[in-house]
């Protein structure tokens, strides 16, 4: 069964672009959010000595992000009202991860708003931390590939302006507005 949710919008592209800043702006404009699982994951797994990270082995760290980021989707399966993901099911290990039959499934039957929102790399921005080890030139080959991602599973990528978080966040708000004014209309 496949299990549409159009009032779900997703967040998804490279690290270090200000999906996080601006799903926190969102929230604090009275937005329903749900955080990311991933750095979350490798919080928790470097603090414990485990091996599921994303420089580790990015197959555990894959299935263990998916499985929370299924988990949540699920949960949530009843939610009428907007939410904005930061990130998702979409979401994987990166370039090396390898779906296992079980999350090919749940990208198949947990769909999320068609429309998902994706900012570009941006170099005034980015920053590296103990959980973003990736250089600048990675994060846009990631961005590439997620682009890629969108279009296989059928979602349509919309690229964020290099703008402020305010003008961020409005150019979200008005994009799902619409997306959703043309998905009422339609029915």
């Amino acid at each position: 069964m496949i299990v549409s949710k159009p009032n779900f919008f997703l967040f998804t592209g490279g690290p270090g672009v200000g999906k996080t800043t601006l799903i926190e702006h969102l929230r604090a404009r009275g937005e329903r959010c749900v955080e990311e699982t991933h750095r979350r994951v490798i919080r928790e797994e470097a603090a414990a000595g485990g091996s599921a990270l994303p420089w580790l082995d990015v197959q555990a760290y894959g299935e263990r992000t998916a499985r929370e980021d299924i988990a949540i989707f699920d949960s949530m399966a009843d939610v009428e009202e907007r939410v904005f993901f930061d990130r998702g099911i979409p979401d994987t290990g990166g370039p090396d991860f390898r779906p296992p039959p079980w999350h090919l499934e749940a990208l198949r039957t947990r769909r999320y708003n068609t429309t998902v929102f994706v900012p570009p790399p941006w170099f005034k921005i980015y920053g590296q931390d103990t959980e973003r080890k990736q250089a600048f030139d990675q994060a846009v080959q990631v961005h590439d590939l997620i682009l890629a991602h969108c279009h296989a599973l059928g979602y349509e990528p919309v690229i964020l302006p290099l703008a402020s978080v305010e003008d961020r966040a409005a150019f979200v708000l008005d994009i799902a507005d619409q997306v959703s004014t043309k998905a009422r209309s339609s029915t």
